[in-house]
């Protein structure tokens, strides 16, 4: 196992957990955004304004592309094993 390998393996397992963690950063940042718009126009200081709605969404979120976060951590899962024989040598 050489430094370009290792390398190569944490690029891969940084790149999947960002892939992995966009849509719910995406949806949470989104929806925070428009509350904090509606917030400061309405003159409405409520936190429960912001977090319920954000808990709602990313739930759903969740929810919807949960098979393909399935699948991504599976084929990564899967390429990571395919590689051991490469990290003994």
């Amino acid at each position: 196992m050489n430094e370009a390998f290792v390398v190569h393996l944490l690029r891969e397992t940084f790149y999947t957990m960002l892939l992995i963690s966009a849509p719910t950063l995406l949806v949470s940042m989104i929806v925070g955004l428009i509350v904090s718009i509606f917030q400061a126009a309405t003159s409405i200081q409520e936190f429960t304004l912001s977090f319920v709605p954000k808990l709602l969404l990313i739930a759903i979120v969740l929810v919807l592309i949960m098979p393909w976060i399935i699948e991504t951590m599976t084929s990564f899962t899967v390429s990571l094993f395919q590689q051991i024989p490469a990290m003994v040598r």
